[in-house]
């Protein structure tokens, strides 16, 4: 393979330099527990500091509203399974939507067996939610609401100053899994009435295997890991150092020049967009087309399995996906496409890519080249495509064999 272009950054990022070397010392100089009180153990401490302050920082939080996690799947689970068993004096009731990513959806589904009541809101096409159902849905017992704050999968920018302050109105507490959304777009705790904010180091050019959870002063929440006095008794065991170093390094990269990458990064996305659409027959995008995630780019492409089209890429040196990495392997089509109004094969005939500021547009002239040549030759195997060309009385809708 003579070249690589990564196009699957909502999967995983590469780890900046910066993080990388703010790392390093962890591992063999100053390698001391933060919690013991003899010097080398208060370099890793301050290491935590530096990095909780940076990440607080970057929300509009306090540092002491900061814990860290081993990564967005953990934050989420911590926000709603220990959120509810705090409030469940005052209710049972939590609403989320049916896009969320799967650490949410799941977690839902354990509370509901544990006597909890869920409401799942639909989105439109775009996979947005209605503000005017989201009120609707609140209830006297209504304890949480946890909406994403960005879509995995297909980009969309949920509303979610406007959830916020629905939230706050009716004292409900707000969650949202900002995974995706955070250091790509601009997120103020206090602005957008947030109570509780996941993320995740690997989505942002940090290291894998650490994340935070934001919980705002004054909200219950029980300890989620049980067993010693870290992170301000709420979870135990002892911090990941170099992990949280890395973050912390990655962050401040991330929020430093998020203005001008995410601005190259849109134009490379707009870019890829519309030579799809347009040279591409038969294909649709998915998500909002402004109110998206910068980096985002998600199509279906009829006739053809998104799984077949990924393999033939990977052999042209172009890494992408169908979807969440989390659902890698899986029969199923997407729950996400399918709650946007997808038809199952539609679905299935999905395409996912997701950019970075390192991705230049010679790159995806290539891409695009590629996505044309093989969505030609997997329709011209498709006997229903052939069938549809029958049908049809489109000139350009031909079968070569």
């Amino acid at each position: 393979m003579d070249r690589l272009i990564y196009l699957d950054n909502a999967a995983t990022t590469r780890t900046a330099k910066e993080a990388v070397e703010a790392m390093l010392p962890y591992f063999e100089e100053n390698y001391g527990n933060p919690s013991s009180i003899y010097g080398l153990g208060s370099k890793s401490k301050k290491a935590l500091m530096v990095a909780r302050e940076e990440i607080a920082k970057s929300i509009g939080a306090k540092p002491q509203e900061i814990y860290f996690t081993a990564g967005g799947s953990e934050s989420d689970n911590w926000a709603l399974i220990a959120t509810a068993e705090a409030y469940a004096f005052k209710g049972k009731h939590i609403i989320t939507s049916k896009i969320e990513h799967h650490a949410i959806l799941h977690t839902c589904e354990y509370l509901q067996k544990r006597g909890f009541e869920v409401t799942y809101l639909n989105v439109d096409e775009d996979g947005l939610i209605s503000l005017a159902e989201l009120e609707r849905a609140i209830r006297p017992d209504t304890i949480l609401i946890s909406v994403m704050a960005a879509n995995n999968e297909i980009g969309t920018i949920q509303p979610v100053a406007e959830i916020g302050a629905i939230a706050k109105a009716h004292q409900v507490l707000f969650h949202t899994d900002a995974v995706q959304a955070y250091g790509h777009i601009p997120i103020n705790v206090e602005e957008c009435h947030i109570d509780m904010l996941s993320a995740s180091g690997h989505k942002i050019n940090g290291p894998k295997g650490i994340g935070f959870l934001y919980i705002r002063q004054g909200v219950k929440s029980r300890s989620f890991i049980h067993g010693g006095a870290q992170e301000r008794s709420r979870r135990a065991g002892t911090e990941n150092v170099p992990a949280i170093a890395g973050f912390g390094a990655a962050v401040k990269k991330a929020f430093d020049n998020m203005e001008s990458r995410t601005a190259k990064e849109t134009e490379l996305r707009d870019y890829l967009i519309e030579r799809i659409g347009s040279e591409v027959p038969h294909c649709k995008l998915n998500g909002h087309r402004d109110k998206r995630l910068p980096n985002n780019v998600n199509f279906s492409f009829e006739f053809i399995e998104g799984e077949s089209l990924l393999i033939m890429l990977d052999m042209k040196g172009i890494c992408a996906s169908s979807g969440s990495a989390c659902t890698s392997g899986s029969l199923d089509p997407s729950h996400v496409l399918l709650a946007i109004g997808l038809p199952h094969e539609k679905a299935h005939g999905s395409l996912r890519f997701t950019l970075s500021e390192e991705n230049t547009k010679e790159e995806l002239e290539y891409v695009v080249d590629c996505v044309k040549e093989i969505v030609a030759k997997l329709r011209s195997m498709s006997p229903l495509y052939e069938d549809f060309c029958k049908k049809s009385e489109d000139t350009k809708c031909t079968v070569k064999r």
